[in-house]
């Protein structure tokens, strides 16, 4: 009498398939970068079927929100720890937030990736948009807390310098985030170094000094 063959046991266990397909996907985007997978490969390595994703994500775009919303929600978290409601003053805050942004750039680059790189719409994924606001809204705090101390007379909002100082935080962690060649000369400097000295130069500018 021949025998029924047993079906092939998943490697996974079905309450942790969405925390297995997370991991995997991570582990992708700083391999390939944010589109050099499918949601069919991150199955494969997963170690499920194709079709087993699907009752969690509807496509891969989904899979990536769910890193940058959980990116952005860390984030939004480390930043307010930094700053620390502006203690002991508002500029030393600030400059420890800084820090905060590259060191989040350099080991949380998975998520730094999904949050900034992957072209993902915000208003089109639930919670993204918000969760992207609330990490904004704590500079845009660390920036009212520095103009009070600003000459008067300064014709620049809080919410412009906090774009001011977003865009300059950005720019030179995903300049230094990873290895780049021409980057380890002694003339590019410390990444950290560079900020704080960027920054100084910045506020001194506005008329605010340690």
């Amino acid at each position: 009498m021949r025998q029924k063959r047993k079906k092939p046991r998943s490697r996974y266990h079905h309450g942790n398939l969405r925390a297995a397909l997370i991991d995997v996907a991570r582990r992708l985007i700083v391999e390939r970068g944010p589109h050099g997978f499918s949601l069919v490969e991150a199955a494969t390595l997963a170690g499920v079927s194709p079709a087993a994703p699907y009752r969690h994500f509807a496509n891969r775009d989904a899979l990536l929100a769910c890193v940058a919303l959980s990116g952005y929600e860390r984030f939004a978290k480390e930043l307010t720890v930094a700053w620390r409601d502006g203690q002991p003053d508002p500029y030393t805050a600030f400059m420890r937030m800084g820090e905060v942004y590259f060191s989040f750039a350099q080991y949380e680059r998975a998520s730094y990736i999904a949050m900034f790189e992957a072209g993902l719409a915000g208003d089109e994924i639930e919670g993204l948009k918000e969760a992207g606001d609330q990490a904004f809204a704590t500079l845009t705090t660390a920036a009212k807390a520095l103009g009070g101390t600003m000459p008067d007379g300064q014709p620049i909002s809080p919410e412009l310098m906090g774009a001011h100082i977003w865009a300059m935080s950005h720019g030179m962690a995903s300049l230094f985030s990873t290895p780049r060649k021409g980057m380890d000369s002694p003339g590019a400097g410390d990444p950290k170094f560079l900020f704080a000295s960027g920054m100084a130069i910045y506020l001194k500018g506005l008329g605010i000094s340690p």
